[in-house]
């Protein structure tokens, strides 16, 4: 199951990688959230994929899971969802300003 997860983890990082060095800045968004989402099964891999009862469950018997990976997990979600809205938010203004979201042609724009 590691094997799989780490080959999902390189495809998100490679494709994510791939957009955020092309000229669209809705591309680059969609490359940060895809970076997000592999670092998340990163952070998920890296802590083991265990089977057991919750660790709040008064049982002797059975062997725990770790809370802690999911819980940095749910924030770093929370965070990535943050990072995510403000970016189409400036993205949305820029190409209401500029009329393009081409990065080549706003980096000429400040020329003007």
């Amino acid at each position: 199951m590691e094997l799989l997860m780490s080959i999902a983890i390189g495809v998100l990082f490679m494709v994510g990688t791939y957009l955020m060095l092309t000229r669209s800045i809705l591309r680059v968004v969609i490359g940060i959230v895809l970076l997000s989402h592999g670092a998340h099964l990163l952070l998920l891999t890296m802590a083991g994929l265990k089977e057991g009862m919750p660790a709040l469950v008064d049982q002797a018997e059975w062997a725990y899971t770790d809370p802690l990976p999911q819980a940095l997990i749910l924030t770093a979600i929370v965070i990535s969802f943050g990072m995510t809205s403000f970016s189409l938010a400036l993205a949305y203004r820029l190409y209401n300003v500029h009329k393009t979201d081409d990065l080549d042609e706003l980096r000429g724009a400040n020329d003007d």
